[in-house]
């Protein structure tokens, strides 16, 4: 592109706050025609221009706000002792001071956007959830009981399992996660998710920390907390039916 950086820049600026002349703008879209990366350069201009309209009052720090100020002075003092000119055409602008005060605009739209976007990412992040506790009551014709309290912000869970049969060989407890069937996450057939698969031991209990789907940060994404019991090989097939469940 022949035309200088500084030059294309002020036609920019010009062009999206509409200070053009009638022949400047339909200049401007004939170079826009043979050049159509200067496109881009406008979008970005007219999106930081908008967000400086729609963001929060945020105070930018005292050495970007010097800076850009003392940019912008420099800027006018040389936009009051020349014109921009290239060989054919002139360009006027009602005053320097209205373009420094685009690119002060720009600037500060883009560091209010980056100011907000790292609140909203701070707040995000230290959101805390209540723990949740779930009671496991053995259906008909079973035996046993369960407790697991899940914390949602680590997405970690200790289940405590009492009274619940040694299995034989080739079988093991599987606990599931059942959700809502419109949940987006992915499930089986029965909309569970195989949270863990666990043997007691020799005095029928079972007690470990294990984690946990993120489904348990919305507490009305989980509809059940059931254990059954699979085979070894392929748990997630999920045939058998619940032993024990917590029916929320």
């Amino acid at each position: 592109m022949s035309m200088p950086s500084e030059e294309l820049q002020l036609l920019i600026a010009g062009y999206v706050l509409g200070d053009l002349s009638p022949e400047e703008a339909a200049e401007f879209e004939r170079l826009l025609e043979r050049e159509p990366a200067i496109a881009e350069e406008i979008t970005q201009m007219q999106k930081a221009l908008e967000v400086s309209h729609v963001s929060p009052e945020l105070a930018p720090p005292i050495s970007l706000r010097s800076m850009i100020l003392e940019n912008a002075q420099i800027a006018n003092s040389k936009t009051s002792i020349r014109t921009v000119s290239r060989p054919g055409r002139s360009l006027s602008w009602r005053s320097g001071m209205e373009v420094a005060a685009a690119v002060l605009i720009v600037a500060l739209g883009i560091n209010n956007y980056g100011l907000r976007q790292a609140l909203q990412t701070s707040q995000t992040e230290t959101q805390r959830y209540a723990a949740l506790t779930y009671i496991l009551d053995a259906t008909s014709g079973n035996q046993g009981s369960a407790t697991m309290v899940v914390n949602p912000n680590t997405l970690e869970a200790t289940l405590v399992v009492k009274n619940l049969p040694p299995l034989p060989p080739g079988k093991v407890y599987a606990l599931w996660t059942v959700l809502k069937p419109d949940a987006p996450f992915t499930t089986d057939q029965k909309q569970a998710i195989l949270t863990e698969a666990f043997q007691v031991n020799d005095r029928s209990e079972f007690s470990q920390t294990l984690s946990v789907p993120k489904a348990y940060r919305s507490k009305k994404l989980v509809t059940k907390v059931a254990v059954t019991i699979e085979d070894s090989e392929a748990p997630q097939k999920h045939t058998g039916a619940p032993i024990l469940i917590a029916n929320l």
